[in-house]
């Protein structure tokens, strides 16, 4: 197991990737992951921006690298 020590002394984008390999195993059985009730709500305003041209889609490998360079 990591500790929070070994986590502190971590870069950001190692931080990042041990995230993301978490989430990886945490969402393999889709089944057993369960969406906070909040969420619906923001799906549907997205939708809604989108809908009105007010979002554009981006595939998740953009994404990814634009939130990583906001954090730098």
């Amino acid at each position: 197991m990591v500790s929070a020590i070994q986590i502190e002394r971590m870069s950001r984008e190692e931080k990042l990737r041990v995230m993301e390999a978490i989430w990886a195993d945490l969402s393999r059985d889709e089944t057993k992951v369960e969406s906070p009730a909040w969420h619906q709500g923001v799906l549907r305003e997205t939708e809604a921006r989108f809908a009105a041209g007010e979002e554009r889609l981006e595939d998740w490998e953009t994404a990814k690298r634009d939130l990583r360079k906001r954090s730098e």
